[in-house]
């Protein structure tokens, strides 16, 4: 019992309750995640339960693998055997088993938001549905909120009820899931809706699924919707041992489908449900819990919690109060530099937090300014690439012939003299006779109307032939090394931009490292590789699974995306009135609006281990307006023995009392910066370019189509062009060719 000691009293309560419905209220930095893997542990070695009837479901994959790792820790390698993944996860191995028994094949495709848009668009076009008034992207956010409630194409049809626009998306939507069906493709909300359709049509699926699982523990219940909510009732009906850890105060997707009432109604659900509040708090300071606390009290519907901590009293919260934006990016990167040098932070102890991406720019600039290496947290991620996406296109056709979106983007990439028109006249032909796409491709011969194309589409056929039958027998190291060669994709990309070749080279050669190790992974523990099983990983994965702990690097991102996360060191910029809150949350009337805000208002407070800023700007310019709003309501909700404010004049940006090191190091910035500390080009013995104008000069920001915001530190005259070279805090150094960069000042 020696590893349950350490445990607080209301945790020990929680590990040792196992029977019957819990609601585990754990607030921020409370320990829920010790907690969880203590509780497996416990009915793993003193109740004595078999690991494999244990199942626990989590959000992200970096939490699955946390909570998996801390199991095996506490017990040894029996912890491998419990089912820790996250809700997307689960269902794909649930319907990777028994999906035909519902009309699809267990090969199905997963679709991405992209090639759900991609299908969306193909029958707006069809339908002919003008895109100006109906974008794809609405019509498809209006579907997803559909499934995310269990309402099916034809039950939205009838909501409709005489409303055109409703009318208009429940076409699209019926239409939408037979080509999925057809495709044999499940875009992610089906991945739940499907399972729960298996479980409700098929009871003997349930029943095995019933009999498997005789523990289930939910994590960020608090994030479930209403497809989650009823997945989860109908997998613990039999046993009932429910375990759901969550905090109401850290509900802030409701945009996404959270449905808040799952963790406030639990006990109305789940009748003589026990609940246990963990309200130690082990992360923040007891000022930065004050904070919270304060803050948070003004909702009306939340559960009553108080966290405290035994930590030190800590700094008060500072707010700080500047003139514009730019003078805002400024303190920060100010205070960052002076937090390097002084006290002896890293760069990866400090997460810059805002309310909208507009938000990034500026403080990016800053960042580049003041030469602080940062990542930015929601960008393209590596899966959204374009050369990414064309090589897991053909994998996904490998793995699933009838998969029409992903065969469609590959048949004439690269270019193989393939039109759109031939691809139209397939697509017609497929139509008429019920055939997928590729098998339309196959029969090629007997499609009329085709004369060009014919022989090329003939060859790809054939490539794709031989490319399955490395697929079908598990070879995929040699399908991936195949599929590059015979493609010749690598030297198609010199052929179509040599400047961006090398980075797009690089990002295939990552992938193939991925597959690679996926591989040998599989090998090592003696079972297949599957194409299936590969696929799945590279569609389930998240932006913020990809945040690597040990990159040394201040963090930007959304206050949406900091959920989880934990830094010494906070900024949370933009904290005014119209900004945060929203104009729209202040303007909506709803009391449901500006509590959601003051919720992610809380998130972003306790991400904060020991100190917390927060700035707002007397004016700020968004979206092309300049805007003149007040300190953020939530700023004054904080007690006045809690915060410290400063305000920072436009004619002076030295603060009272401030220490002499930092003014004389911000003198010396803004003076190397007015006088730029290079010339415009370097003194050479080979001529000027002739004819080569450029607008920057050693010293200006500029941004690159790929590497984003640099500084430029070096011009050099090569004969025929310049040669620029530029820092981008997110990539290095880069040598570039001036005509072919791309750079654009800022």
């Amino acid at each position: 019992m020696d590893k349950y000691a350490t445990l607080n009293e209301p945790q020990r309560e929680a590990v040792m309750c196992t029977e019957g419905p819990l609601l585990l209220l754990a607030g921020a930095g409370s320990g829920k995640t010790r907690v969880l893997t203590h509780r497996i542990a416990y009915l793993i070695e003193e109740k004595h339960v078999l690991p494999w009837k244990i199942m626990a479901i989590t959000f992200t994959n970096k939490a699955a693998k946390e909570m998996r790792e801390r199991v095996e820790r506490l017990i040894g390698a029996g912890g491998q055997d419990v089912w820790v993944s996250t809700f997307h996860s689960s269902c794909v191995r649930i319907l990777r088993r028994y999906i035909d028994e519902i009309d699809y094949d267990r090969n199905f495709s997963i679709y991405d938001t992209d090639d759900a848009k991609k299908l969306i668009r193909e029958i707006m076009k069809e339908y002919n549905i003008d895109p100006k008034y109906f974008k794809e992207s609405m019509i498809l956010s209006e579907i997803s909120s559909a499934k995310n409630q269990l309402i099916g194409p034809k039950a939205f049809q009838k909501q409709a009820d005489g409303d055109m626009r409703k009318e208009i998306i429940s076409r699209v939507y019926i239409e939408y899931q037979k080509r999925l069906l057809k495709n044999n493709a499940l875009d992610f909300d089906d991945l739940l809706c499907k399972t729960v359709d298996l479980f409700e049509q098929r009871p003997k699926v349930l029943e095995y699924y019933h009999n498997l699982f005789q523990y289930i523990m939910v994590d960020e219940y608090q994030d479930t919707n209403g497809v989650q909510f009823r997945l989860v009732k109908l997998l613990a009906d039999k046993h009932k041992n429910l375990c759901v850890v969550g905090d109401d105060d850290q509900s802030i997707y409701r945009f996404r489908g959270a449905d808040i009432r799952n963790i406030l109604d639990f006990e109305s659900v789940y009748k003589n449900a026990k609940v246990i509040r963990l309200e130690q708090n082990y992360r923040s300071t007891k000022n930065i819990l004050g904070a919270a606390n304060e803050v948070i009290r003004n909702n009306r519907k939340r559960k009553v919690k108080k966290l405290w901590t035994d930590n030190h009293e800590g700094e008060r919260i500072h707010h700080v109060q500047v003139n514009s934006e730019v003078e805002e990016a400024q303190f920060i990167t100010d205070t960052i530099v002076r937090g390097i040098e002084d006290e002896g932070h890293e760069y990866y102890h400090y997460a810059i937090l805002y309310r909208t991406n507009a938000q990034s720019r500026l403080l990016e600039e800053g960042l580049v300014r003041a030469g602080i290496p940062y990542r930015l947290v929601g960008g393209v991620s590596f899966y959204q690439r374009k050369e990414i996406k064309d090589i897991i296109a053909y994998l996904k056709v490998l793995n699933n012939s009838t998969d029409e979106v992903a065969a469609k983007r590959i048949i004439n990439v690269p270019k193989r003299g393939i039109g759109a028109t031939t691809v139209e006249r397939i697509q017609e032909y497929v139509n008429i006779s019920g055939q997928s796409f590729m098998e339309g491709v196959n029969d090629i011969e007997s499609i009329p109307n085709i004369s060009r194309g014919k022989k090329n589409v003939a060859e790809f056929a054939m490539m794709m032939h031989d490319l399955k039958a490395f697929a079908d027998r598990g070879a995929l190291k040699r399908l991936m090394d195949e599929l590059l060669e015979r493609t010749g994709y690598i030297e198609s990309l010199k052929a179509d931009d040599a400047l961006k070749a090398e980075e797009r080279s690089e990002n295939i050669g990552e992938l193939v490292s991925k597959l690679y190790a996926y591989v040998e992974d599989r090998e090592a523990a003696g079972e297949e590789p599957s194409l299936n099983e590969f696929l799945e990983d590279v569609a389930l994965v998240a932006d913020i699974d990809q945040l690597e702990d040990d990159d040394n690097k201040v963090i930007l991102m959304t206050l949406h995306s900091a959920k989880g996360l934990e830094f010494p060191v906070v900024f949370m910029a933009g904290m005014e009135d119209g900004l945060f809150p929203s104009f729209m949350s202040m303007n909506s009337g709803l009391i449901e609006d500006i509590e959601e805000e003051r919720r992610l208002c809380y998130v972003g407070i306790t991400r904060a281990q020991d100190k917390l800023y927060m700035t707002s700007s007397r004016s700020r310019m968004l979206y092309g307006n300049t805007n003149y709003n007040p300190v953020s309501r939530f700023v004054s909700e904080i007690p006045a023995e809690l915060l410290e404010s400063n305000s920072v004049s436009g004619q002076s940006d030295i603060q009272e009392n401030e220490p002499m090191n930092l003014i004389e190091e911000r003198a010396r910035r803004k003076t190397a910066f007015k006088q730029k500390p290079y010339s415009t080009v370097t003194a050479s013995a080979i001529p000027a370019p002739e004819g080569v104008v450029l607008d920057y000069a050693a010293g200006d920001l500029v941004k690159h189509p790929k590497y984003g915001i640099g500084q430029v530190k070096l011009i050099e005259a090569g004969g025929a062009d310049y040669q620029v070279t530029v820092n981008f805090p997110s990539h290095g150094k880069k040598k570039l060719i001036a005509s072919f960069a791309g750079l654009k000042k800022i």
